[in-house]
């Protein structure tokens, strides 16, 4: 642990949509927060699984992308600065007798928080990697299952596995800036946008890229660098295909992890949690959004951010045990006016 843990009110784990607009909720009350997520962006699933594909549902929005929510999202927290820790998970969660949470991650960051919100949708998310003996030693420097820098891949020899939205992105982006780019999928069907899927199909006609299916079964390395890796396709055949570089999009798992052994009340991998403050069985610790389960439960965004309100409202009560806390409307008030940045209107 760090000399100095980060003193703060609220740790809000998770940095889904319903993470962030828990951000805004607590800010409204004047808690400041930090969040953290094992993914390297925020947005949770709405960002890794389907960033460019339509939601239907969200009150007032007739329609958004997830990239557009998440959008929307961080700029509507912006008043309240937010701090972010993204890329770690949480690894350990413990009460000290003083009441507070001490957090740590897996970056050896540490956090003394009054109280903290589990917002880590269906837990932490992990990618699906690729399953070859002793491969994970190429991580990072030539096998990638995140993209951080397009532009070390430019003139590169690119092998791209998956069949969903990244993968066909990706293999659409570096086709324009790579050697070569070759898609591997295990079947000739792909749960992408139709607009990618169409495009891909196009640069493969015109010889800008090349469609393989089956699966990649072995590699060769030589002097610690992956050199080739042999795709089989669904007759069994095997060809070797140089390359430079692989990337692995085969989508995210997620892990409830650690925090199944942080003493909460768990049912079937979810945190069970009251449907007045979305408390977990630990008073000071709640649970909102897909990671939580009550009588009537549904998965939904539109619910998560309900669950968030009530949440934020419950915690200000427990950190200012002999406060009232009033019930103030954004439309009205001059305090969450100034809070968030804006002019008071004036009604006639």
């Amino acid at each position: 642990m760090s000399n100095s843990p980060t003193q703060t009110d609220a740790v809000i784990i998770g940095a889904g949509p319903v993470g962030l607009f828990q951000v805004f909720e607590l800010g409204l009350l004047e808690i400041k927060a930090h969040v953290i997520d094992s993914l390297p962006e925020v947005g949770g699933q709405c960002i890794e699984l389907y960033p460019d594909k339509p939601i239907y549902d969200i009150p007032a929005i007739p329609v958004c992308t997830g990239r557009e929510l998440t959008n929307n999202l961080l700029k509507q927290i912006e008043p309240f600065n937010a701090q972010f820790h993204l890329g770690q998970e949480v690894s350990k969660l413990e009460q000290k007798d003083d009441g507070r949470f001490l957090i740590s991650t897996s970056q050896d960051k540490d956090f003394l928080s009054k109280t903290v919100f589990i917002a880590a949708g269906v837990g932490a998310f992990q990618p699906r990697t690729l399953n070859l003996e002793d491969i994970d030693r190429f991580i990072g420097r030539q096998l990638f299952y995140h993209v951080k820098s397009p532009e070390q891949f430019a003139n590169k020899r690119i092998v791209i596995c998956g069949g969903g939205d990244a993968a066909l992105d990706w293999a659409i982006h570096f086709s324009e800036i790579a050697a070569s780019v070759t898609l591997i999928h295990r079947r000739d069907e792909f749960k992408a946008a139709p607009k990618s899927i169409a495009k891909m199909r196009e640069l493969c006609a015109s010889n800008q890229m090349q469609l393989l299916i089956g699966q990649v079964t072995a590699y060769e390395a030589q002097d610690d660098r992956l050199t080739e890796i042999t795709f089989t396709n669904i007759d069994g055949e095997t060809k070797q295909l140089p390359l430079d570089d692989l990337l692995v999009f085969f989508g995210l798992s997620p892990k409830l992890g650690p925090i199944a052994e942080w003493g909460l009340n768990i049912d079937r991998k979810q945190i069970c949690v009251d449907t007045q403050k979305f408390q977990t069985s630990i008073p000071g610790i709640y649970a909102v959004g897909d990671i939580n389960v009550y009588p009537g439960k549904k998965k939904l965004i539109l619910s998560g951010f309900h669950e968030a309100a009530l949440a934020a409202f419950a915690a200000a009560e427990y950190l200012n045990p002999e406060k009232q806390i009033p019930l103030q409307y954004t439309t009205t008030s001059p305090k969450l006016h100034k809070a968030l940045g804006v002019k008071s209107p004036t009604f006639e």
